[in-house]
């Protein structure tokens, strides 16, 4: 059995359309909007609509951690818009329909912390399942499937926002793991919270990782644990006792995707 793994796709229909070549299935772990573009600033959702040079500001703010400055500039780029929530979802939809329509048959999808799951149901054709919050058997082996991030403590959603991200607060994301079946391979958008696979070595900071995951590893001891969200890991992969935890990576960039035999 051979099945490819991609995450953090961020826009790269053209490769998306290759990654399921010479597999069984395909398994995509979220983050398939190209929102905002870090490496190509014209690119993107934001590049679209705001142009390259308001987003490379957007993207210095970022990198240099300066928080309550990249709000205010955020705020006033939505501002100059009549109906930001209109044309972002719009720019949504239209991504969505060329990556969906990218993805060979059988594929396997939940989604990360930049898509908007609530959409995905308007782009459901046969062959491509969403999977999060469920499991599934491939190939004998049953993988279970979580989507989103983790909502900061404290943090706030602001549901009327142009952009809402799928940002789950950690009881209900804590829930969602909880009630999975026993599972061979656990698959996340989000990583289990090991240092090693949580810090991200060019933003020079740690991603949320999930106790919720790590625990479950501990306890169904599955054959591997599959996840992406943080694009430049300390380390790529980590064996956690009969575990192998393996960042998939940013198949944006890669455009590899990462391949389990069994």
């Amino acid at each position: 059995m051979r099945v490819h793994v991609v995450s953090d796709v961020h826009g790269n229909a053209e490769a998306l359309k290759r990654a399921g070549d010479g597999a069984d299935a395909l398994v995509v772990l979220g983050d398939l909007i190209d929102f905002v573009d870090y490496h190509e600033h014209g690119r993107g959702i934001l590049g679209a609509v705001f142009g390259a040079e308001k987003v490379a500001h957007f993207a210095e703010l970022r990198r240099n951690h300066r928080g309550a400055e990249i709000g205010a500039y955020a705020r006033s780029l939505w501002a100059s818009l009549d109906d930001p929530k209109r044309v972002v979802r719009e720019a949504v939809r239209e991504q969505y329909a060329t990556l969906f329509a990218a993805m060979s048959a059988p594929t396997y999808a939940i989604a990360g912390n930049v898509d908007e799951p609530e959409l995905w149901p308007e782009f459901a054709r046969d062959g491509v399942h969403f999977v999060d919050g469920t499991s599934a058997e491939i190939g004998g082996l049953r993988f279970g499937f979580v989507g989103g991030t983790v909502l900061s403590p404290g943090g706030v959603l602001r549901r009327d926002a142009a952009w809402v991200p799928y940002l789950r607060p950690e009881d209900e994301y804590d829930a969602a793991v909880a009630a999975l079946d026993p599972v061979d391979v656990l698959c996340s958008h989000l990583p289990p919270a090991v240092p090693e696979l949580v810090y991200d070595v060019i933003a020079r900071r740690p991603e949320h990782g999930s106790a919720a995951l790590l625990e479950r590893i501990h306890r169904d001891r599955p054959r591997w644990s599959l996840f992406g969200h943080v694009h430049q890991p300390l380390a790529s992969r980590v064996r956690v006792g009969r575990t192998e935890c393996v960042n998939v990576g940013h198949f944006q960039r890669t455009e590899r995707p990462y391949v389990l035999r069994w």
